[in-house]
Order: structure tokens, then C-alpha cells, then sequence
């Protein structure tokens, strides 16, 4: 094998999958990445048995052939090397040249025959969908996913693939944040899966605000992400995401319609104020006017009078301020609205004339 290519089109492919590989390994062939040079492109795969990121780009191929190579050790030295220059590869036998300027560097490999690929999906649905509402249905809804929870199957983000609508949900028993987007073409069935918190972070990282297509295809247990130069391919957890149209609060019929970005500074100076292990603050409407309450066990106290459209009269609630932080930093448009039923109730954020992104979190007792 052997190829030749600029600098900065190799390191894009190199950092778009040299994330999927885990520093500490099973197997020495997966701290390598697949690397395939064929009919005048290069592609490079990396994997850890659960997620597999294939990028590829064009090159001058003078000789086709395929081999493993070090993953980091390659990604930071094409990274090191100056702007501009070319680059070329050249195995032989066990080992792989890389060739810049006066640079050469050699590299040892590994057969390409033991590197893993994850096998063939069981494809039960493929859905087109713009690339920019993928990344905007993950950013907005993949910050309430939970964190090592024993309940497995909140370690994720759910996709509810609806007969007109892709809908991304996630929870850790806490707060609920729900985002969906209109499928132009619809779909044929309805799947529920639940894609791996990894996965997810994979995603946010390589989604661009773009307005190209892509593909999602949905398997059994798997989803793969189709793009030009890209394919991604997950496996999923296997378990029931809780009913979380449940979670919803029904009733909710208390609205406040308040300017976001003041809200959400109100909150962050009140935090500072908040006691630390709860991360309390108490919401008080009043006609006109949302008033915050923070306090800490050292007596210091935070007042915080934010102007609200609402006719609510004396009603009291207390919630984590992270998690309210978490839903304002999530939501888009210049007003929000909070709706909110009893002091032991939960509250439904979302925006003012769009209820596309829904966030729920729980009542704190303070």
C-alpha cells in the first residue's frame, strides 16, 4: 500500500475517529485504526466493539492495500506536522513509512484481517433527515442523559421514531428534556431505541449545522448514521426506556412567560449563593413578577426580582438551579415559558409559540 495526500486532508478523517479509540484496550489490534486505500479513497476505521466510525477522503494511491496502524501515534503526528505539507504512506511488509518533507517516521502494524468489524445490521427502518436537526435534537436533549445509573437504559438517549416525527428523549429520573423534528418522507414503522451515551457524544461532536441529508439506518440492535465521508454505526442498549409521555405534567395550567436570558443570569447569580449540596432556589410567582430565593447553611441569602408575564397569584416552588440552568442553556428564542401547576409539582419549560422542545424537572423541598 501506498498513498499520498496533503496534511490537512488526512487529519480531518484522523480526528473525526481517533475519539472511538479507548486509551486502555482488550485487544492490541483496537488501539489501531483499519487503515483501507482503495480505488482513490482512504478510509479509516476505529472501534471499540460497540461504536465503529469509518471517515473517509480521496487521495493519490499508487498502490492499493490495506493494513492497522496506531491510532493516536498517527493522529498526533500528522497533527505535529506543519501546515501544507504532503504526506505520504508506504507499507512493506509489517511495517508502515510516513514521509513528510524530511521527516520519516516508522510505524509498526498489525494484519488487517484482525481488526473487528461489527457485524451486519439487521435493518428494520431507513429514515432521511437534515443533518442540522440531528445535531439540534441531540444538543437539546442529551445533557439530562444519566450518568452510570444502575437503571441501564437511562445511560442513553432515547430515538422514538413516530410516523412523521424523530423524537430524541432523555432522563435520569431528575429532569426530562424532549426534542423532536418533522420527517418529510414519514416512516413505516414505530421503533423506540436507545443509543449509547458514547454513541451520543460520538454524534454531538461530528454532527455539523449543515443542510445536506443523511441516513439513519435502524436495526435490531444497532444504528448506523450514513453521511458522504462518513458512517457511523452503534450498538444499542438493550432495554424499555420508561413511558415518558407520563412524565409530562398534566394540568400545568400556572404559566410565566419570562425574557430567557435574564432569567437564566438571575439563576447563575443566585447559585452562587445556593447551598451547594442541593442546589436549591425557590421560585416565588407574584402578578408580574418572578422572584428567586437562594440560601446556603451559612446564613447568606440571594434575592433575585426577574419581570414575568403571568397573573399567577402566591405560588412557591423550589427547584435544583442546575437543572433549570441545564433546560434555559437548552431551549432557543428570547422568551420562555414555565408552567407550572402546585408547590409539589413539576414544571414544563419550553418556548414561547413552539412546544417542538419540552423539558421537564422535579419539584425540590426546600
Amino acid at each position: 500500500m501506498r498513498f499520498s495526500l496533503q496534511r490537512e486532508v488526512l487529519l480531518k478523517p484522523l480526528q473525526q475517529v481517533v475519539n472511538v479509540v479507548e486509551r486502555r484496550q482488550t485487544l492490541p489490534v483496537l488501539a489501531n485504526l483499519l487503515l483501507v486505500a482503495r480505488n482513490g479513497t482512504v478510509s479509516l476505521t476505529a472501534t471499540d466493539l460497540e461504536v465503529e466510525m469509518v471517515a473517509r477522503t480521496a487521495a493519490e494511491i499508487a498502490r492499493e492495500g490495506e493494513t492497522t496502524i496506531p491510532a493516536r501515534k498517527l493522529f498526533e503526528l500528522v497533527r505535529a506536522l506543519p501546515d501544507g505539507c504532503q504526506i505520504t504512506l508506504n507499507q512493506t511488509d509489517d511495517k508502515v513509512v510516513l514521509q513528510a518533507g524530511r521527516s520519516r517516521y516508522t510505524l509498526a502494524t498489525l494484519p488487517a484481517v484482525d481488526f473487528p468489524a461489527i457485524e451486519d445490521i439487521e435493518l428494520l427502518e431507513r429514515v432521511r433527515v437534515a443533518e442540522s436537526a440531528v445535531r439540534v435534537l441531540i444538543e437539546r436533549t442529551a445533557f439530562a442523559m444519566a450518568q452510570q445509573d444502575v437503571r441501564y437504559y437511562l445511560n442513553g438517549l432515547l430515538l422514538d421514531l413516530r410516523e412523521n416525527a424523530l423524537r430524541c428523549v432523555a432522563t435520569d429520573g431528575h429532569r426530562l428534556a424532549l426534542c423532536e423534528t418533522a420527517l418529510p418522507n414519514g416512516t413505516q414503522i414505530r421503533k423506540q431505541i436507545i443509543l449509547p451515551r458514547k454513541g451520543v457524544l460520538e454524534l454531538q461532536r461530528l454532527l455539523e449545522m449543515a443542510d445536506r441529508e443523511i441516513e439513519l439506518e435502524i436495526g435490531r440492535n444497532h444504528l448506523r448514521l450514513r453521511r458522504e465521508d462518513l458512517t457511523f454505526t452503534s450498538k444499542l442498549i438493550d432495554g424499555r426506556f420508561p413511558d415518558y409521555e407520563a412524565v409530562i405534567p398534566i394540568g400545568a395550567d400556572k404559566e410565566v412567560k419570562v425574557d430567557r436570558d435574564a432569567l437564566r443570569a438571575a439563576l447563575q447569580r443566585a447559585a452562587i449563593l445556593s447551598n451547594e449540596k442541593y442546589r436549591g432556589v425557590k421560585l416565588e410567582v407574584t402578578p408580574g413578577q418572578l422572584c428567586l430565593n437562594a440560601h446556603n447553611p451559612e446564613q447568606d441569602e440571594a434575592q433575585e426580582e426577574v419581570e414575568a408575564d403571568t397573573h399567577v397569584e402566591g405560588l412557591a416552588v423550589g427547584f435544583n438551579v442546575t437543572y433549570l440552568l441545564d433546560a434555559l442553556g437548552a431551549l432557543a428564542g428570547d422568551t420562555v415559558v414555565i408552567a407550572l401547576r402546585d408547590a409539589n409539582s413539576s414544571a414544563l419549560l419550553r418556548e414561547a409559540g413552539n412546544d417542538h422542545c419540552r423539558h421537564v424537572v422535579m419539584p425540590l423541598r426546600l
